[in-house]
């Protein structure tokens, strides 16, 4: 059976790219064909109007597209978690330099970036700063990024920049700083324009953030993809594999970069700036059985930072109908099978 299946290029579509590239779907019986789009609102879009099968997808949007608060209405289930963490803020080295943080501890450069940001904000030049869509944990961990040092989320301005445009935005002014997913800030801090300031799973530790979403109407394909997706996943996270992975990423069908500026984003060390200063980081970026099953709560936390971040209303009564696209159960028989 054939399926079309969307993706961002992105460290976290590995377990999709890998399912194709070493024959995890094949000896499932699938041909899966891949298309790199060119935003998330697009491969939403695509997904909810039928002409793709599934995608690697913002958690986040996931829920929002079922729950008809983002783009047109899907039929979308949640079969499989794809990643945990893997994303980083990363500001200009003109704004970093402004903040001079008193260390690198989090809540150190989170009051450095507030003072900055309020002397901007009162200058009238306020920030700007880049997330990935609305429906992200990218923006909220630019929310709990701001509230870390003690500033009102307002005082700055948020954009749109699909990731791998983000540093581009960054090296022409578009944006002081952005939060992207893995291996866009390496890719800021390798060219000599961005230092990661902090990462996603300092502030939100195993935040939910790729998923597999699926269309319903796969019906009999859905165990199958599942199960050959979720293997190829954990054959993602197995550190011997790693050479194998991050050269076939690296091609230009899918990330088109160095493959040794791919493999920074799975390594426990994390380059800051372009000096060489480091932060031992373990599971920066997180592809194995440990967080694929897609779990309830999962589902209820990312409708409390939808509330938090004001997309929806506090007395909204999302979180049955949220817990009910994230589907444990086909995961589960997907590998009894």
């Amino acid at each position: 059976m054939r399926l079309q299946l969307g993706y961002i290029p992105l460290c976290d579509a590995a377990p999709l790219i890998a399912a194709h590239e070493f024959g995890f779907a094949r000896s499932e019986g699938l041909e899966l064909d891949l298309s790199a789009e060119p935003s998330w609102a697009t491969l939403r879009d695509r997904l909810a109007l039928g002409h793709l099968d599934g995608a690697h997808m913002l958690a986040p949007l996931a829920l929002a597209s079922r729950l008809a608060l983002s783009g047109p209405p899907s039929d979308l289930v949640v079969p499989l978690q794809l990643s945990a963490n893997g994303n980083a803020i990363t500001v200009s080295r003109g704004l970093w330099a402004a903040m001079a943080p008193e260390s690198e501890a989090l809540a150190d450069v989170a009051r450095a970036f507030a003072r900055v940001a309020v002397e901007r904000r009162d200058a009238g030049r306020p920030l700007t700063l880049g997330t990935v869509h609305p429906f992200s944990c990218h923006t909220y961990q630019l929310r709990l990024f701001a509230e870390a040092g003690g500033l009102d989320p307002t005082a700055f301005r948020t954009v749109v920049v699909p990731p791998q445009h983000s540093v581009e935005a960054l090296t022409r002014g578009l944006v002081d700083g952005y939060c992207a997913g893995a291996p866009w800030n390496d890719v800021a801090v390798a060219a000599g324009h961005g230092r990661i300031a902090a990462l996603g799973s300092e502030l939100a530790p195993d935040a939910p953030e790729k998923v597999l979403a699926v269309s319903a109407r796969l019906d009999g394909a859905t165990l199958p993809l599942v199960r050959a997706v979720a293997r190829a996943g954990q054959w993602c996270a197995d550190p011997s594999n790693r050479t194998d992975l991050v050269h076939r990423l690296a091609h230009r069908t899918y990330l088109n970069l160095d493959a040794d500026l791919i493999g920074r984003s799975y390594h426990g060390e994390v380059i800051l700036d372009g000096a060489g200063a480091t932060r031992p980081m373990p599971g920066r970026l997180d592809l194995g059985a440990r967080v694929q099953e897609p779990r309830p709560e999962a589902a209820r936390w990312l409708v409390a930072q939808m509330q938090a971040s004001h997309q929806i209303s506090p007395e909204s009564r999302l979180e049955d109908a949220a817990t009910a696209v994230y589907r444990p159960d086909l995961y589960q028989a997907a590998l009894a099978d």
